[in-house]
C-alpha cells in the first residue's frame, strides 16, 4: 500500500470515529469547539491504527496536518487529537502557534497571536435583535456558508452603570457561567473606557478582579470544580470630543499582558501553550480543549499593579486618517477590505514609547471597518490575539455619545 493511499484510510477512518463522537451534525460553532464528547473507545480499539509504530504515526499526522491547512477540511486535524492521549500529544507538537503557521486549529489559537507581517482577515455580522456579535474566520460574509469559519460570539448585557460584553466558543450559549465562556469587556457608563477581562490569567503574575459578577457566579456554580476569574489584559479609552469637532473617533488600547517591545525586530510577546487544566477528568482526552481558568486563590499572591508596573506596556493608537478635499471627508487605506464610511471604522498602530516612531509603528496591527448593514471586517496581526482584536473591535459597537 502506497503512502497516499495509507493517509487516505487513515482519513477516511478517522472522519468515521469523529462522527461518532464529535457530533457532526451539531451547528458550525459547535463543530470547532466542542469538548465535551467522547470517541469511542471501542471503536479505536478495533481499528488498526491503535498498533501503529509511533514512528510511522508521526509522518502520517504531520503530512495530515500539512494537508488540512484550511477549515473545514481543518477538522480532521482536531478528530486525530481527540482519538486518544498519545495521539493527542503528537498533534499538540506538531500544530504549530498561528504567529508561525497562520493557522487556527484548537481553542487555544484565539488566545495567542497572531502571525507576523500578515494580516489574518476575519469579519463580524450583528444581530441587532439578540444584541449578539459572531466573529468568523474568512475574506467575506459569503465565507460563513462553510463549515469550520466560526471563531467567537460575543452577547451584549446592559447594565444600570456600564454595558457588558459576554464572549464565548459556542455561539448557541454565549453567558457567563456557560462552559464554553473565556472573558468579557465592560465598560463605563458613558462608553469611553473599556476593560478587555480575560477568563484565565495570561501570566503566572496575572492579577485578578474581583467583580460582582464573579461573586455571583462563583455563589451560582452548578460545579465548584470549573472555577473563573476576571484578569485584566487591556484598556481602551476613547478620547472625549467635548468642542464637538468632525472627524474620526480618537481611541487608545494599553495592553497589559504585551510588552512595548514585543513589535521592535526580535521582540516578543506572551504566547498561553494551553487552557488551564480543571479538576474535571472526566474527558482525559481533552483536557486542553477546555475554557476555564483557575481562580485566584488557586494562585500565588501578587502585588496590586501601580504605575511603576505599567511602563513599558504596548500602546495601540488610531492611525492618523488624512482629509480628502475632493471627497470632503476623512480618509484611510483599508486596501480595500472597508466599503462604508462610518464613523467606528478605525486602523491601529503601535505607539512609540520613547523617541521618534520607527518603521515597526507604522505596521497597522489591527483594521476593523463596515462592508455592509450589519457586517464588518476585522483584520489583526502579531502581537495582538483574536480574542484581543475581537474585544476591542467590539468597543467600537458601544454607543459614545460623548465622542462623536
Amino acid at each position: 500500500m502506497s503512502f497516499k493511499s495509507l493517509i487516505q484510510e487513515m482519513r477516511g477512518e478517522i472522519g468515521s470515529i469523529s462522527r461518532k463522537g464529535f457530533g457532526f451534525g451539531r451547528s458550525r460553532s459547535q463543530r470547532v469547539v466542542q469538548d465535551s464528547c467522547v470517541v469511542p473507545v471501542d471503536a479505536f480499539k478495533q481499528s488498526c491504527w491503535a498498533t501503529m509504530p509511533p514512528e510511522l504515526l508521526r509522518d502520517v499526522l504531520i503530512r495530515i496536518e500539512a494537508s488540512e491547512d484550511t477549515w473545514p477540511s481543518r477538522k480532521n486535524v482536531v478528530s486525530c487529537a481527540g482519538v486518544c492521549r498519545n495521539w493527542r500529544d503528537l498533534v499538540k507538537e506538531i500544530v504549530q502557534v498561528p504567529q508561525l503557521s497562520s493557522k487556527f486549529t484548537f481553542p487555544i489559537s484565539l488566545k495567542q497571536p497572531g502571525p507576523r507581517g500578515s494580516l489574518v482577515q476575519c469579519y463580524i455580522i450583528r444581530n441587532r435583535t439578540n444584541q449578539t456579535y459572531h466573529l468568523y474566520l474568512g475574506l467575506n460574509q459569503a465565507a460563513s456558508n462553510d463549515d469550520g469559519k466560526f471563531l467567537l460570539a460575543a452577547k451584549r448585557f446592559r447594565r444600570p452603570t456600564c454595558t457588558d460584553y459576554v464572549i464565548s466558543l459556542n455561539s448557541d450559549d454565549v453567558s457567563r457561567g456557560s462552559s464554553s465562556y473565556i472573558g468579557k469587556l465592560r465598560s463605563n457608563f458613558l462608553g469611553t473606557k473599556f476593560t478587555v477581562y480575560d477568563a484565565q490569567p495570561t501570566n503566572p503574575g496575572a492579577q485578578v478582579t474581583r467583580t460582582r459578577s464573579t461573586r455571583l457566579l462563583s455563589l451560582k456554580q452548578v460545579s465548584p470544580r470549573v472555577p473563573s476569574g476576571n484578569y485584566p489584559v487591556a484598556h481602551i479609552s476613547y478620547e472625549l470630543n467635548v468642542l464637538g469637532s468632525r472627524g474620526p473617533r480618537r481611541m487608545q488600547c494599553v495592553m497589559d499582558a504585551i510588552p512595548a517591545s514585543a513589535v521592535e525586530p526580535g521582540g516578543s510577546a506572551p504566547t498561553q501553550t494551553e487552557l488551564l487544566p480543571t479538576n474535571l477528568d472526566m474527558f482525559p482526552s481533552f483536557s486542553f480543549f477546555r475554557s476555564k481558568s483557575v481562580r485566584s486563590e488557586t494562585l500565588p499572591p501578587t502585588s496590586t499593579s501601580g504605575p511603576a508596573q505599567k511602563e513599558g506596556l504596548l500602546v495601540l493608537k488610531n492611525k492618523a486618517p488624512r482629509w480628502h478635499e475632493q471627497l470632503q471627508c476623512w480618509c484611510l487605506n483599508f486596501n480595500g477590505r472597508v466599503t462604508v464610511a462610518s464613523v467606528k471604522n478605525f486602523q491601529l498602530v503601535a505607539a512609540p514609547e520613547n523617541g521618534p516612531a520607527g518603521p515597526e509603528h507604522e505596521n497597522v496591527i489591527l483594521q476593523f471597518g463596515k462592508v455592509g448593514k450589519d457586517v464588518f471586517t476585522m483584520d489583526f496581526q502579531y502581537p495582538i490575539s483574536a480574542f484581543q482584536a475581537f474585544t476591542i473591535c467590539l468597543s467600537s459597537f458601544d454607543t459614545k455619545i460623548a465622542c462623536e
